[in-house]
């Protein structure tokens, strides 16, 4: 291997991190090379955001079938072939990954094939479909994660699944236990129960959800439960064995339960192995980090880290954004992150749409904090497409009225969290909410309710009754 290259910017990983840093380096005139090992678009395009979301797109089709009773439509038999559904399902992603290599290369992007590793912190040694030595004077390290493995239960791809070969299924298990009750294993549960599916969920933590707060937990909690699936919490799996028909798990307390299939998604871990990090001077942290700065800068002139590798907020989104702060930074021009309007999306049954700080949040924070929430039962849209559950809240500080959280669950609550990640990245008020003329019928209009009642000026619900 004597061929050496050598670019402005090197980004390593192609994930939804990686690829919006290297578009934003060649974007700025740099002179940019990406490598990747696998397929392009990562984690996200491949293994989770977008081929779930197709998943469950299907399984609201058959929601909306079965209910179509409601709408004074008759239909009939209907029959679910959910290897249609995983074929779908892997057409879009390779739609979507043709598209973002025609995207790419559309910005004179180099892509190299392989594995990087670091021989000194702007030189990389890539091997696999292609290899070379590249000469970066910065490198961006856009890694990723992959799914958590337990020693105890091992993944076998066969019974014993994860996130990604879960995936894979061309039909449709009669019973999935679950184990793991946070976004993952929630939106599964979502998609099989659906389908039929008797579904479990074994958590350990005291609540699922715990992540998106109280709120949210005993919601779903509710829901999950109205809708067939079972949920176990303060409970601690011990093993679970592949017994060819199906899995035998034993929980910690001694009790045991059978299923056709067991889905293990207990988090992600991040992913820097074969990088040789120590030869460009990285350390990471205990959990495997690296740690940056608010640019994105690790300890290292010249090296950055985006996305899960920086244990920030395992989100696509949020790698995007990361992304593009790293490469205007590499590039030369000042840029920061900010923390504080993260949108978070559970894709369940109904949708679950947070941003900022909970009310619990808040108030330890200090703020004289309250919370403003208008149930969607109350929304003209939401009675006439009979989406009533859920609802929009708002958490604000008292003494200001600035909005400081939400928390949207119900119809479109993916789409609806924007406009209050905009008002809280932008420290607006709930006068500003108020003052903004939403239009009718929406399902928009959650948020104007919602700022009416945290400012305890409802319209149209009744006023508390002062005694």
């Amino acid at each position: 291997m004597s061929e050496k290259k050598i670019c402005d910017i090197a980004v390593i990983g192609a994930g939804p991190g990686g690829y919006v840093a290297a578009i934003r380096a060649a974007q700025m005139g740099k002179s940019v090379a990406l490598i990747e090992k696998g397929l392009l678009g990562g984690c996200c395009l491949n293994v989770g955001c977008i081929p779930t979301k197709t998943l469950l797109a299907g399984a609201s089709v058959l929601h909306n079938i079965k209910r179509s009773a409601d709408f004074g439509i008759t239909v009939g038999p209907v029959a679910v072939h959910y290897e249609k559904m995983k074929a779908r399902k892997d057409q879009v992603v390779g739609k979507i990954r043709t598209s973002l290599e025609g995207l790419i290369k559309s910005n004179k992007i180099v892509i190299y094939r392989g594995n990087a590793q670091f021989e000194s912190p702007h030189l990389l040694k890539i091997t696999g479909q292609d290899n070379l030595f590249l000469q970066a004077e910065k490198i961006i390290i856009a890694t990723g994660s992959v799914p958590l493995d337990i020693k105890a239960f091992p993944c076998d791809h066969e019974r014993i699944l994860n996130s990604t070969s879960i995936l894979e299924l061309t039909e449709i298990p009669k019973s999935l236990a679950i184990v793991g009750g946070g976004y993952i294993g929630c939106e599964f549960a979502s998609l099989f129960a659906e389908l039929g599916t008797k579904v479990t969920i074994l958590e350990a933590l005291p609540s699922i959800l715990t992540a998106q707060g109280p709120t949210v937990s005993q919601f779903m909690t509710k829901t999950f439960t109205s809708k067939g699936v079972e949920i176990h919490t303060n409970v601690a799996v011990k093993s679970i064995e592949n017994k060819k028909s199906h899995v035998h798990i034993t929980l910690a307390d001694g009790k045991t339960m059978d299923a056709d299939l067991a889905l293990v998604s207990v988090g992600r871990k991040v992913y820097t192995e074969g990088l040789a990090l120590e030869k460009a001077g990285l350390k990471t942290t205990e959990r495997g980090f690296i740690e940056t700065n608010e640019k994105m800068e690790t300890e290292v002139r010249g090296l950055y880290a985006i996305g899960d590798v920086t244990g920030k907020w395992m989100l696509a989104h949020v790698a995007s954004h990361q992304g593009v702060v790293a490469a205007s930074n590499a590039a030369g021009v000042d840029s920061k992150m900010h923390y504080e309007a993260v949108p978070a999306v559970v894709f369940t049954s109904p949708e679950i749409a947070t941003v900022g700080l909970t009310l619990e949040q808040a108030t330890q924070a200090g703020y004289a904090a309250t919370a403003g929430t208008f149930p969607f039962m109350a929304l003209g849209k939401a009675q006439a497409t009979n989406d009533p559950e859920g609802f929009a809240q708002i958490i604000s500080d008292k003494k200001t009225g600035q909005i400081l959280g939400a928390i949207s669950i119900g119809h479109e609550a993916s789409n609806l969290i924007a406009e209050m990640a905009l008002a809280i990245q932008n420290e607006l008020t709930l006068e500003s909410v108020m003052e903004t003329i939403h239009a009718h019928p929406t399902m928009a209009e959650g948020w104007l309710e919602a700022a009416f009642m945290a400012n305890e000026t409802p319209i149209h619900f009744p006023p508390k009754i002062k005694r």
